[in-house]
């Protein structure tokens, strides 16, 4: 059984703190009988074993011996040979191995209860908040100024503009549908749609073009599309899956370029406070026009355009890291940790702060949307940065 070195601190550190799931502690245990990962997992012990300080010294082979079979059983040891050799192999690799049984079963209060309760008394003086996952959560602004809460409306029919009716979907998407009886020659109404740090959306355009909207963006667009091409504007960033119409480019107006395609798959990143906007092709072909800059990418291809107007392409860019947002999911490749933490504070709603300079690491991990700030954070302090939450607030120290 292969097992990354990241993957088995988390999960040490989930069944430490007592907050593994019943998966999580399987797949620890698993990796226990299977004899896997041994000296990373000794380390592991001593640093817990270290950090709890005890006053007795650690214990002998007897005395782990005599205390597992208690806490597991002994008919339990004895009806498998290698779960019993591989416990007990681990224990041998690091004598205070039994550290991981006594934090189950709170056995290291009967040993230290003094020196354990004022341990509590510091922690809870040091306790840090937690910072909830965002969600669907945006507002509709209409022509005439009118604004909608879509987290907070009932589904169905919103709003009717001329011939277009704006609809909630179940699922919380936001649906144009255009009457067929439209009037060509009249002009449609602008509508905007942003979602605030903490949220995201999901829209369908008139035309039939799905647009994913990250937190903290914003998309304007027309109620219905007329004349020689479809256009909409951005900040932020957002994920299109364009309806074709080769008659009718679909064109999106960012703050540094102009992006035109007939009918493809992209996600374009154009956050003010991110130094590059980048813009990466899936599926068929998009034009970027900037200043005097011109491209035409392929599929893996990705655009970057720096603050001062400097454009580059990138070939074979991992496509799966581009647009995990949109599937649920932080995934970071050799990321460096300040745009971690930006992505961090749009999708959890604070502020970062940092007490001396940006760590200079960079930090590769994949982890879902939908958990709790500190848990990625805590992916984070494997990589060796110290950081934590307080209040509306992530600080590394």
């Amino acid at each position: 059984m292969k097992i990354s070195s990241l993957r088995l601190r988390y999960l040490f550190d989930r069944y430490y703190n007592k907050t593994a799931t019943p998966q999580e502690h399987d797949e620890l245990f698993a990796i226990i009988n299977a004899g896997a990962g041994n000296e990373e997992l000794s380390l592991l012990i001593r640093q817990a074993w270290d950090d709890l300080k005890p006053d007795a010294p650690l214990f002998n082979s007897d005395k782990t011996s005599t205390i597992l079979k208690n806490i597991l059983g002994t008919d339990t040891l004895g009806t498998n040979s290698k779960t019993h050799n591989n416990i007990f192999l681990w224990a041998k690799i690091a004598s205070a191995a039994i550290i991981l049984f006594f934090v189950s079963f709170g056995l290291h209060l009967y040993f230290q209860p003094k020196k354990v309760a004022q341990n509590q008394v510091v922690k809870a003086k040091r306790a840090l908040h937690d910072a909830l996952p965002g969600g669907n959560k945006a507002v509709l602004t209409l022509a005439n100024g009118k604004t909608i809460i879509l987290d907070n409306a009932q589904n169905g029919t919103l709003a009717q503009q001329g011939n277009t009716i704006i609809k909630k979907a179940a699922d919380g998407q936001l649906i144009y549908n255009v009457s067929a009886l439209a009037n060509a020659n009249s002009a449609p109404s602008i509508n905007s749609i942003a979602t605030p740090r903490g949220g995201q959306y999901q829209v369908i355009l008139p035309d039939g073009t799905k647009v994913w909207l990250n937190s903290a963006s914003s998309l304007k667009f027309p109620t219905r599309f007329t004349g020689v091409s479809r256009q909409v504007e951005i900040t932020g960033e957002a994920y299109f899956e364009v309806t074709k119409k080769p008659a009718m480019p679909f064109r999106v107006k960012t703050n540094r370029a102009e992006i035109e395609v007939l009918g493809t798959h992209f996600n374009v990143m154009a956050y003010d406070d991110e130094s590059i906007m980048k813009t990466t092709l899936l599926e068929g072909a998009v034009n970027i026009k900037n200043g005097t800059f011109s491209t035409r990418l392929k599929p893996g291809q990705q655009a970057q355009i720096n603050t001062t107007g400097q454009s580059k392409v990138v070939s074979d860019v991992d496509l799966e890291d581009e647009v995990a947002w949109k599937n649920g999911i932080f995934q970071f490749r050799d990321a460096e940790i300040d745009v971690i933490l930006r992505q961090a504070a749009r999708w959890y709603d604070v502020d970062v702060s940092y007490k001396s300079k940006i760590p200079a690491k960079e930090f590769t991990g994949r982890i879902s949307r939908n958990v709790k700030a500190s848990e990625l954070l805590n992916m984070l302090k494997y990589a060796g940065i110290n950081l934590g939450i307080e209040g509306k607030n992530i600080i590394v120290f």
